[in-house]
């Protein structure tokens, strides 16, 4: 069966392949074998330039083709190294030889092919794809993907600020609060998730086979190795990686910084879980409409059914993402002896975990742009809720020492159907100073605010 959309095994690569489109240059194989090509240039350039006799550095010409060898990798180039690999049965060695073909017909390059993946592992090369897949993943697509909810939320925030809202706790109604309010709890949540995602330093090492450049040291004893790996790894690109240095490591990086990642990650998407749940609770509710698109069908035989698919579709990617990245969590930092293969396997899932966040926070971005705020529906919750001042009225009659308040609001409230005119008679029969029977007297469930569209508009 030809691979297509249609037949491909992953929704990612299938029904949603168009979404994902921006991850695919990063997290794909192709992806991560242009990654591979970027390390090794980069490397071969830096040791073209670091004073040994045997390697003078590159000529300007030289250094623009390698260069062009990164900007330019095609899915040709990526096609023709897989090639080479059914051969060498080894994916960085068939980088490595792909990159010296390319020397052929460059004498000045062919004369030092030897120093391409010299004193190198192949966890250094691995290693810092990885970091630089990541990198990207997270600048081009998952930060933009969370800032794009974080600003429309933010939007609704401020908005919805001053719209009164009937709280639920425990199902039951609570203290009213307002719909701005209740999305700014959600805003800052992600916005501190976002930040925590964005401050893991991405690492990197480049010192051989177990960590202590024995290879490296082979060859030129008095070199400083060290400090030259340091440069390639933090220099800016395109001559360096721009990631930060690993400087203790076995055979492969230890992946810690994977694990702070992935779990960041997954914590953000547990805060869009609970949100999710939320909203498709207040579209239960009606205090959201969704805007109906032509020719959309909601159920195969209810015709009125306006679904909140997308809410729902999110909150089921970010389930599989969070599966994913816990296990990648778990499991990378975890490296019998030197190595073991078991993580090699593992991280080639990386974007499988990233793609269904991706798509998930796609979802949210639809799902939040079809809201539509129900004033009328919001307005009748609140008015059927009168029990809810039962609160403010005990909190003044304690103030001013009225014996067993709580005892006799709970008296006339809990359980039952409260209506103003009950509240109201409660209300002028306390002995409280006149000017605090008005105050409660005027207040209705949707006055009953408090605090909250301040701290709405705050976010």
């Amino acid at each position: 069966m030809p691979l297509s959309t249609i037949s491909a095994l992953s929704p990612l690569d299938g029904r949603y392949a168009a979404r994902l489109a921006p991850l695919r240059p990063l997290m794909s194989e192709q992806g991560y074998m242009h990654k591979r090509v970027q390390v090794e240039v980069c490397w071969f350039i830096a040791l073209s330039d670091a004073g040994f006799a045997e390697f003078r550095p590159l000529t300007p010409g030289a250094r623009t083709y390698l260069l062009g060898l990164v900007k330019n990798f095609s899915e040709a180039d990526a096609a023709a190294i897989k090639e080479i690999e059914k051969t060498t049965n080894h994916d960085v060695k068939a980088v490595e030889y792909w990159i010296k073909s390319k020397f052929e017909a460059r004498p000045e390059l062919r004369a030092a092919s030897e120093f391409v993946h010299f004193a190198c592992t192949s966890e250094d090369i691995n290693n810092t794809s990885h970091a630089l897949q990541l990198r990207g993943a997270r600048e081009q697509v998952l930060l933009p993907g969370l800032d794009a909810v974080i600003a429309k939320m933010r939007e609704m925030a401020h908005q919805y600020a001053e719209v009164p809202m009937l709280s639920r706790t425990h199902g039951q109604t609570a203290s009213p609060t307002t719909v701005g309010k209740e999305v700014a709890n959600v805003v800052v949540r992600l916005v501190a998730a976002r930040e925590r995602i964005a401050g893991v330093k991405l690492l990197a090492k480049m010192n051989g086979a177990v960590g202590n450049y024995n290879a490296h040291l082979a060859a030129w004893p008095d070199f400083d190795w060290e400090a030259f790996s340091r440069k390639v790894v933090e220099s800016a690109e395109p001559l360096g990686l721009g990631l930060t240095f690993q400087p203790y490591s076995i055979q492969i990086e230890p992946h810690d910084y994977m694990a702070e990642l992935f779990d960041a990650v997954a914590r953000a998407n547990t805060i869009l879980v609970d949100w999710c749940r939320d909203v498709w609770g207040y579209v239960s509710l009606g205090y959201f409409k969704q805007k109906l698109r032509e020719g959309e069908i909601g159920s195969s035989t209810m015709p009125h059914k306006v679904n909140p698919i997308d809410f729902e579709n999110a909150e089921g990617n970010l389930g599989l993402a969070n599966a994913l990245l816990k296990h990648l969590a778990e499991k990378l930092p975890v490296s019998r002896w030197q190595r073991d293969l078991t993580d090699s396997t593992v991280l080639r899932n990386m974007g499988v975990a990233l793609g269904y966040a991706a798509l998930a926070y796609h979802a949210l971005g639809i799902g939040l742009a079809k809201l539509e705020l129900n004033e009328e529906a919001l307005r009748a919750d609140l008015d059927a809720s009168w029990e809810v001042l039962a609160e403010p009225i005990q909190t003044v009659m304690r103030r001013y020492g009225v014996h067993g308040a709580y005892e006799k609001l709970k008296e006339v409230t809990r359980g039952k159907t409260v209506t103003a005119e009950d509240l109201h008679g409660l209300i002028r029969s306390l002995d409280i100073p006149q000017a605090e029977k008005d105050r409660l007297l005027a207040m209705t469930p949707a006055s009953y605010i408090g605090k909250a569209a301040e701290l709405a508009r705050r976010v």
